[in-house]
């Protein structure tokens, strides 16, 4: 008799582990061997337990979802990672995939994809990605990417401030900071400051930490 995939389960909603753990029992071919709430966490199970596939969540405390798979490859390179996310933004999918995920799902997917993917993964074969995570890619990772200053800039926009106080807090002048937005604003296809912002947010170019919004 084949032994069950073993399957670390990392998401820092208690709700939706156990949403994971209902799937996984219906399933006889799977076995949870333990969970994490953060990547911290995670990187600690992992080497503790030595799973088959990981299933890990993306935006989480401590530390993030792609830090953690990069810890874990980087010690483990044979280890198999799902990403879980309500996310489809470009920059995340493709930094997680860079870190060394094997498969990325969106969560509303998980109920008709989940264990599928598991089995997909586990046997070493390829999982295209969704359909919605592909296409954002396609749109947006061939565009030029932000500047480090660009995105240093985005930041200080979503915290408040104005074209004269980044300027000040950078050392460059309004009109350089001016020139930088509208530079961004051009690659990022945004209508104004705030929809700069808000695309980032979307594409996983800036995410939300515990002090409030930061590059990713």
């Amino acid at each position: 008799m084949n032994l069950p995939i073993r399957i670390l389960v990392v998401d820092d909603h208690p709700l939706l582990r156990e949403g994971l753990l209902a799937l996984l029992q219906s399933s006889p071919d799977m076995e949870l061997v333990a969970e994490a709430g953060d990547g911290v966490q995670a990187v600690s199970a992992y080497f503790e337990h030595r799973p088959d596939v990981v299933l890990m969540d993306l935006q989480m405390p401590r530390m993030d979802g792609i830090e953690a798979i990069a810890r874990i490859r980087a010690t483990a390179p044979e280890a198999r990672i799902i990403v879980l996310t309500t996310y489809s933004g470009d920059a995340k999918a493709v930094k997680a995939l860079h870190a060394g995920a094997s498969a990325y799902l969106l969560k509303d997917m998980l109920r008709h994809d989940l264990l599928s993917t598991i089995r997909l993964v586990y046997s070493g074969r390829r999982v295209p990605l969704p359909a919605e995570v592909a296409t954002n890619i396609a749109a947006h990772v061939t565009h030029d990417a932000l500047s480090p200053r660009e995105i240093e800039i985005l930041v200080l926009v979503a915290a408040g401030c104005s074209n004269k106080r980044i300027g000040d807090q950078l050392g460059i002048s309004e009109q350089t900071v001016k020139a930088h937005m509208k530079n961004s604003m051009g690659k990022l296809g945004a209508r104004d400051r705030t929809h700069a912002v808000t695309l980032s947010l979307q594409r996983g170019i800036l995410s939300l930490g515990e002090d409030g919004l930061d590059p990713h």
